[in-house]
């Protein structure tokens, strides 16, 4: 018997729950590229390796863009290798799929995608809104009649939605999230200590000091090398966690202006359970330092981190996935 998996399909990493064993795969979403043969020479965690160290006929390439496919036929060779490389498929049978998309796809990317699966071995393929995924994955009731709002931030996309009796009642898709925030420091080290970082540097100041919020107490610092943008040799420097609030600050307050969009347009029911159950906050982006902090202070609710933030899309896939086949009604009328 084939396994049904689901899999968070993000513009960073690519993750894949098989029902039954939980999340089994999280390799980045990059494809390393001979451009003299076009031959793919490696996928995933081979790949991010290669990236901005590869020589010239070699690109490393991240097929999507935004939480969108911005190159199909590579999308399609990435998910084939993943898919076998699970060994899910059946003697006879083919998984059946669930994708999580952005909340905003067009109905052209939302059948790329499909198709995307369906030829790497996919049998029947569903495809769900991020948020909704993301709300169920991190434990969120939401068939019931209550407002759950939740803030999935991803690598390419921040999606932020309000979800009531199974469905999403108001949501926003914002193409500012981790990505944006690693080129705003790259160029906030530029600009302010001359210094040029590559995006892998960024992502790990990011990790180690970065924060929402400027505090004049914290005094958490880090060397970063990179290349003198005058003198073109290797330099170190020491910079300081206020200075990552700084350089992210743009992004941070989009997020927030697009859940205070989201909050604005919800019946005053859903709003007031939100001041009680507060809003879930899960994607890569959840684990920046005080990030709840200054997201609760803006909105005046509870901000709740879930558990396994990076994990709850591709758990919510795996969940959902098992009750549409359990429940082939709630099913059919997802697809019309």
């Amino acid at each position: 018997m084939a396994k049904d998996i689901g899999i968070d399909l993000g513009t960073a990493n690519v993750l894949i729950y098989v029902a039954g064993k939980g999340i089994v795969l999280n390799e980045p979403s990059v494809v390393a590229i001979d451009t003299k043969t076009n031959q793919v020479l490696a996928v995933g965690s081979e790949a991010y390796r290669m990236v901005g160290r590869t020589p010239s006929n070699i690109r490393a390439i991240r097929p999507l863009k935004d939480g969108v496919i911005s190159d199909f036929d590579i999308t399609e060779e990435m998910l084939t290798y993943f898919i076998n490389k699970l060994d899910v498929k059946g003697f006879m049978s083919k998984p059946k799929i669930m994708i999580c998309a952005p909340t905003n796809v067009t109905e052209i990317e939302r059948n790329a995608i499909i198709q995307a699966a369906e030829k790497a071995g996919g049998g029947q393929v569903y495809l769900e809104e991020e948020p909704k995924v993301a709300a169920v994955g991190a434990g969120m009731d939401v068939w019931k009649p209550q407002g759950n709002m939740v803030i999935d931030m991803g690598g390419g996309t921040s999606d932020i939605a309000v979800i009531s009796l199974g469905d999403i009642v108001a949501s926003k898709s914002i193409r500012v999230a981790g990505d944006k925030m690693n080129s705003e420091i790259v160029t906030f080290i530029k600009q302010k200590h001359n210094l040029v970082i590559g995006e892998h540097t960024a992502e790990n100041i990011k990790i180690e000091i970065g924060t929402a919020k400027t505090d004049p107490e914290d005094k958490t610092e880090m060397e970063v090398r990179g290349r003198d943008a005058v003198s073109g040799m290797p330099r170190a420097i020491t910079i300081t966690a206020n200075e990552i609030a700084e350089a992210i600050n743009d992004t941070v307050q989009l997020i927030i202006a697009g859940a205070k969009e989201v909050l604005e347009t919800i019946p005053p029911e859903l709003a007031s359970d939100i001041v009680d159950r507060g809003v879930m906050l899960t994607g890569g982006g959840a684990l920046l330092r005080n990030i709840d902090q200054v997201i609760a202070d803006a909105l005046t609710v509870p901000v709740i981190i879930s558990e396994s933030p990076l994990d709850n899309v591709a758990k919510g896939a795996g969940i959902l996935l098992e009750h549409y086949v359990k429940n082939p009604k709630a099913k059919a009328q997802k697809e019309q």
